[in-house]
């Protein structure tokens, strides 16, 4: 059963199906002859009560024999997916090729040939990953073969659940969750947030020798889980300065809650700042100081270190943001949201927009990635600035800036978006935060950034130089999304030169 809080996430969260079915299939006459059977069962051990929510079907066609790790984003094979209310262990559910969404198409529309089939269950709803995600149940792979004109009959039993990540501390890596009270009431039930803690060498817990932080914003997907490995991306221990490197975690069931308060996510921006934060800074011997609190993030992680730092310019002494998603939405990837009649998926001439120009990513138009989405149901990159730029519909789904079919932008909800739009913030309110974020603003983007991210920061450089301010905006010749190595080890340096200059020397004069 679900408890009320959960009930409540999932209605306000969760595209319905029949929404996606508008997107996908777009009432489309559906040929039952031609379809595939797929009966599937689960375990008791895999979930002991009736089930209501989201079963896939994912399909996987090349020599992948495991087609939960194909990729659905960039890569997308064939997958289908259907909301079912009291399943009961061991009955037996057939996807309807009436009631299932699926992409490219409907079960009906499966091209003939040969396949692998695995069956998920959605028993974790509490992240991003609506598939792939801890705590799912799965199936073993079944394969196939396809003819539309015999169709067969594949039979997927759900025996086992995708395993929990293992967080072990270490002497110098610490994890931490924290529950969150303002988060708790927004939800309806425990919320928690989480950290991954990287303390320098010289860290004695009988010492009381306190440290400067690093707060890091993962990207999009990005969690604690990651943070091992994410940290040795980092060569910020070679820059001079020790200090406690702090991967914060920014997975939810819309996406990447970007430690903004939105409408739909809950106020995650003020959790970090008066509830996280305080309890690291006192469990950890941090320096409880402006200038002793730093910020970078890469990506969306990139947009939320730049958005805390302009939000909370008292808090944080200096951010480093590196590739961040739109941060002038005159420059929404190739779209200029309040623009009469902008259209998101195609273009002035009628020609379809890419969602990136590099490898896979030009292999997908953000209306065949808006239709992928629609499928998972919620939890997508473009789902996720939904979920966090726009107000809450009527029926507790977040208003969506782009109508599912046409592409086309709703004005309404494009206005409603200014509010999280940090050129406008910043031009708006200069003449309180300039003074505030003086020597603070550092942003770094490649000039051909893979997702086209580099126009908006265009726009930021201008802004910022029209406004007279010291930021530094840098755009690095023929990068793309992923900066070379230098560039965080210039971040690195300056860093230490910043808490030098501006917490060390003033008190030792």
């Amino acid at each position: 059963m679900l408890r009320r809080g959960e009930k409540r996430l999932l209605s306000v969260l969760a595209f319905a199906a029949t929404q996606a079915a508008i997107a996908v299939a777009q009432s489309r006459p559906v040929d039952e002859r031609h379809a595939p059977r797929f009966e599937i069962t689960f375990d008791v051990g895999v979930c002991g009560q009736p089930y209501a929510g989201r079963v896939f079907v994912l399909l996987s066609t090349g020599e992948t024999a495991w087609p939960l790790a194909v990729s659905r984003w960039f890569q997308p094979e064939p997958f289908f997916a259907q909301e079912v209310q009291h399943w009961r262990p061991g009955e037996s559910l057939v996807l309807d090729p009436r009631k299932c969404v699926g992409y490219p198409g409907g079960l009906d529309d499966l091209p003939p040939g040969q396949y692998g089939a695995q069956a998920v269950m959605v028993l974790n709803r509490w992240s991003h990953r609506v598939v792939n995600v801890p705590g799912n149940g799965y199936s073993g792979v079944v394969t196939f073969k396809h003819d539309p004109q015999k169709p067969p009959t594949v039979r997927l039993r759900i025996t086992a659940t995708l395993p929990r990540f293992d967080f072990k501390d270490t002497k110098i890596l610490k994890y931490v969750e924290v529950k969150s009270d303002s988060l708790t009431r927004f939800y309806g039930h425990d919320v928690y947030l989480k950290a991954a803690v990287k303390l320098p060498a010289t860290y004695q817990p009988d010492s009381d020798r306190q440290y400067p932080t690093l707060y890091i914003i993962p990207g999009f997907g990005g969690t604690v889980a990651e943070a091992r490995f994410m940290f040795s991306m980092f060569p910020f221990d070679d820059a001079g300065l020790e200090l406690v490197s702090v991967y914060l975690d920014s997975d939810c069931p819309a996406g990447h809650h970007v430690y903004a308060d939105s409408a739909n996510n809950g106020p995650w921006g003020r959790a970090l700042v008066t509830e996280l934060i305080p309890h690291l800074e006192k469990k950890f011997r941090l320096i409880q100081h402006v200038d002793a609190r730093y910020l970078t993030g890469h990506s969306s992680g990139g947009w939320s270190s730049l958005w805390l730092q302009i939000t909370y310019p008292d808090v944080f002494g200096g951010v480093w943001s590196t590739s961040p998603d739109p941060v002038d939405f005159h420059a929404f990837q190739w779209v200029d949201i309040y623009d009469a009649g902008a259209n998101v998926f195609f273009d002035s001439d009628g020609k379809e927009r890419m969602v990136g120009r590099h490898g896979p990513f030009a292999q997908l138009t953000v209306r065949q990635m808006s239709d992928v989405e629609a499928v998972f149901g919620r939890g997508g990159q473009l789902y996720s600035f939904q979920a966090v730029f726009s107000p809450r519909s009527s029926d507790g789904r977040p208003q969506f800036l782009y109508d599912l079919r046409t592409g086309r932008v709703n004005p309404k909800a494009a206005e409603a978006w200014r509010k999280y739009d940090i050129c406008h913030i910043l031009e708006s309110g200069w003449p309180t935060l300039g003074p505030k974020l003086e020597g603070k603003l550092h942003v770094l983007c490649g000039d051909a950034d893979t997702f086209f991210l580099e126009r908006a920061v265009h726009r930021l450089r201008d802004t910022l130089k029209r406004l007279d301010s010291d930021a530094q905006v840098e755009l690095i010749p023929g990068a793309g999304h992923m900066l070379p190595p230098s560039v965080y080890e210039r971040i690195g340096r300056q860093i230490a030169e910043h808490f030098e200059r501006r917490y060390v020397e003033p008190r030792n004069k």
